[in-house]
């Protein structure tokens, strides 16, 4: 079994978002996935909290970081399943069996884009979403992810 981390938050991020920086920068901006984990360690270091970051462009890989964050039990999960959040029931259903306190992140507005990405799957298993932020929202989502933990940042 491995090590727990209950000090730890996974950040997950699905398909195509090993992609930021190059795929549409007009609507994705030009971080990288390497500025959003740097982003990522920075705050959640601020709370005193790692953040194992992960991406993965397979549906069922992402399912595994996920039951793993149960079985290290860490503290909560920010997600951004890209594409995935609009059609995975294994997603929502994995998110769901974990019982670990969930936001979920979208670079973009989903609701300003295409009718189909309206409807977020992993949405209804999270406690908060955020969308529309840029890579920010990554930030504001362990903000939030803090403080319905009670963790207050270190001095």
């Amino acid at each position: 079994m491995a090590e727990p981390a209950t000090d730890t938050i996974l950040v997950l991020n699905g398909p195509n978002l090993n992609m930021l920086g190059t795929r549409e920068p007009e609507k994705y901006g030009h971080a990288t996935l390497a500025d959003v984990e740097t982003l990522c360690r920075d705050t959640a270091a601020a709370f005193g909290l790692k953040a194992d970051c992960r991406q993965s462009n397979r549906e069922g890989e992402l399912i595994d970081f996920i039951h793993e964050a149960h079985a290290r039990k860490m503290k909560g999960i920010i997600i951004n399943a890209g594409g995935y959040s609009h059609t995975s029931i294994a997603l929502h259903d994995a998110l769901l069996a974990v019982q670990i306190p969930t936001v979920e992140v979208h670079v973009t507005n989903i609701h300003a884009r295409e009718s189909f990405r309206h409807h977020s799957y992993t949405a209804r298993a999270a406690f908060a979403s955020l969308c529309g932020f840029g890579i920010e929202g990554y930030r504001l989502a362990i903000q939030g992810l803090a403080a319905k933990l009670g963790i207050k940042p270190k001095a």
